[in-house]
C-alpha cells in the first residue's frame, strides 16, 4: 500500500486519537465503556501513518490521557508504577509491526488476513512487554515467581489479545470497505 496524502494521514491521525481518548479512560471497560483500544490504535497507526513522529505523539497523548484520568477524574492509579515506563517499547511492537506490514497491506483478503495474522502476534508481544513488566518491575508483587506470571499471563492475555483484534478487525474492515467504494467509483467515472 502507498503512503497516504496528507489529507488522509490527518484524517487517520484524527480517528485513532478520538478512539484512543473515548476509550482509554475506563481501560478495563463496562456497561458504559467500549473497552481500551490504545493497542490497536497504535498497530493502525503504524500500518497506515508509519512516521516516527506520528508515534511519538500517540505515545504523549497516551500518558496525557493517563495523567487527565488520574488528577482530575479520579481513575486509579495501580498500574502507574516504574513499570509504566515501559509502555513505550510495548506500543512499539504494534506500531513497527503495522509499520513493516504495510507496504504488502492491499483490499484482498489474503493481505488483509495477513495485517490481522501480524498484529495478532504484535498483540501478543505487546502484552508480554507491559504485563511482564508490570509483574517484575512494578512493586505491586512482593514475591513474583514465574509459575504466578504464567498463570496471570494466561489469565489477562487472551482478553487483551481478543480487545486488540476486535478493534484492528473493524479497521481492516473499514479499509476493505473504503477501498472497495474507491474502485467503484473509478468505474463509475470510466462508464
Amino acid at each position: 500500500m502507498q503512503s497516504p496524502d496528507r489529507s488522509t494521514s490527518l484524517a487517520v491521525a484524527t480517528a485513532l486519537a478520538v478512539l484512543m481518548t473515548a476509550t482509554r479512560f475506563g481501560h478495563a471497560g463496562d456497561a458504559l465503556h467500549l473497552p481500551d483500544a490504545s493497542m490497536a490504535v497504535f498497530f493502525l497507526g503504524g500500518l497506515y501513518l508509519r512516521r516516527h513522529l506520528a508515534f511519538a505523539l500517540l505515545v504523549a497523548l497516551a500518558v496525557m490521557i493517563d495523567w487527565a484520568a488520574i488528577s482530575l477524574a479520579g481513575v486509579s492509579d495501580f498500574c502507574v508504577t516504574p513499570a509504566y515506563a515501559f509502555l513505550p517499547l510495548a506500543y512499539a511492537a504494534l506500531w513497527y509491526a503495522g509499520r513493516a506490514y504495510a507496504p504488502r497491506l492491499a483490499a484482498a483478503p489474503a493481505a488483509l488476513a495477513g495485517a490481522f495474522g501480524v498484529a495478532l502476534l504484535a498483540a501478543a508481544l505487546s502484552f508480554a512487554i507491559s504485563n511482564g513488566a508490570f509483574y517484575w518491575l512494578g512493586g505491586r508483587y512482593v514475591h513474583p515467581h514465574p509459575g504466578e506470571y504464567l498463570a496471570r499471563l494466561w489469565q489477562w492475555g487472551p482478553p487483551f489479545v481478543r480487545t486488540t483484534l476486535a478493534y484492528v478487525a473493524a479497521g481492516l474492515a473499514v479499509h476493505a470497505a473504503l477501498a472497495r467504494l474507491r474502485a467503484w467509483r473509478r468505474r463509475e467515472v470510466r462508464a
